[in-house]
């Protein structure tokens, strides 16, 4: 598109004392006639351009003029540019990022340019926990997806959920999400909204139609309700337990969101038996899985309810005093 081209032009002028068409053609990745009739473009549009012939010549930008492209402030050029750092490092495809973010940075004042550069490199994202793997590739519809919810138009999906049945539907996108390593899409259905997970999409054809957005549509709201379905779904068991305030942070690190602090209270000295422990609750699938979690922390716990998970935490010890009592 040659508004951008121009634009490009007018950046790189900005940042280089002299421009000949040569540069600016492997610049921009065009020929160099282009480059210099775009050059033309720009000088018959009234901006302080002009060419200089020669050995050392080349075009200039009138006067050293200065063009403030982004509108930015110092802090939030640091900030944009510390957030692209980390997310370059991201499972997001980054060609088209790195080459916005080189665009960006020429528009930029010079005085915050070094700062800028800076943030880049400032942080790294490793999303891989220790001793695991490689990051898997990222799902092979990503792109064409992202591009239908940018775009806002209606896709074509084929799709095989987690029994294998292969179906295929009409959806207008709404937005992506990536969670760890996985990419959900929560779009709109004809049975209303649903979240799709990308690594089983099977095809996306985005269709020339524009999709429909609710106009009170919020991603980060309508993600927090499907972690809220999930999270009920996955945490059918709740069991209650006693614990030494100490051992809290321990236990929080095991479940994870699974532990609800909401839901803490600290017995009462004064009450019969009040030792000051703390009461948490803590989830599961089912009272055999909540038994097994908390099997290892043995007398250092006390689970009052449900009796399910007492009594699977009984035989869980009468299984190990059988296997390992005569050792004793």
């Amino acid at each position: 598109m040659r508004a951008d081209r121009l634009v490009a032009t007018l950046i790189l002028l900005q940042t280089r004392d002299r421009l000949t068409a040569r540069e600016l053609a492997e610049e921009l990745e065009v020929s160099e006639k282009t480059a210099r009739r775009d050059l033309e473009a720009l000088a018959m549009a009234g901006v302080p351009v002009y060419s200089q012939a020669g050995r050392n010549g080349g075009w200039h930008l009138l006067g050293g003029g200065r063009t403030d492209l982004s509108g930015l402030t110092a802090d939030e050029a640091r900030t944009l540019f510390l957030a692209a750092g980390a997310m370059s490092a991201s499972t997001l495809p980054t060609a088209d990022t790195s080459s916005a973010l080189r665009k960006l940075l020429r528009a930029l004042p010079e005085s915050f340019r070094a700062d800028a550069e800076a943030a880049v490199k400032a942080v790294m994202v490793d999303p891989t926990s220790w001793g695991s793997a490689d990051l898997p590739p990222p799902p092979a519809h990503l792109a064409v997806l992202q591009r239908a919810v940018v775009e806002r138009r209606r896709v074509r999906l084929g799709y095989v959920d987690r029994t294998g049945a292969a179906t295929e539907r009409t959806v207008d996108p709404l937005g992506l999400v990536s969670k760890g390593t996985v990419w959900y899409l929560l779009a709109n259905t004809e049975r209303g909204l649903r979240t799709f997970r990308v690594g089983r999409v099977a095809g996306a054809f985005v269709l020339d139609e524009p999709s429909v957005r609710p106009p009170d549509f919020d991603l980060a709201t309508a993600w927090q309700d499907v972690l809220d379905a999930v999270g009920e779904f996955r945490l059918r068991v709740r069991a209650t337990v006693r614990i030494e305030r100490s051992f809290v942070p321990a236990m929080r690190y095991q479940f994870g969101s699974d532990l609800l602090l909401g839901e803490v209270g600290v017995d009462d000295p004064s009450d019969q038996g009040g030792d000051g422990r703390v009461t948490v609750i803590v989830g599961g699938p089912n009272e055999a899985m909540v038994a097994r979690y908390l099997a290892a922390w043995g007398g250092a716990i006390e689970v009052l309810d449900p009796p399910e998970v007492r009594s699977e935490l009984a035989r869980i010890g009468r299984e190990l005093t059988e296997r390992y009592g005569a050792d004793g």
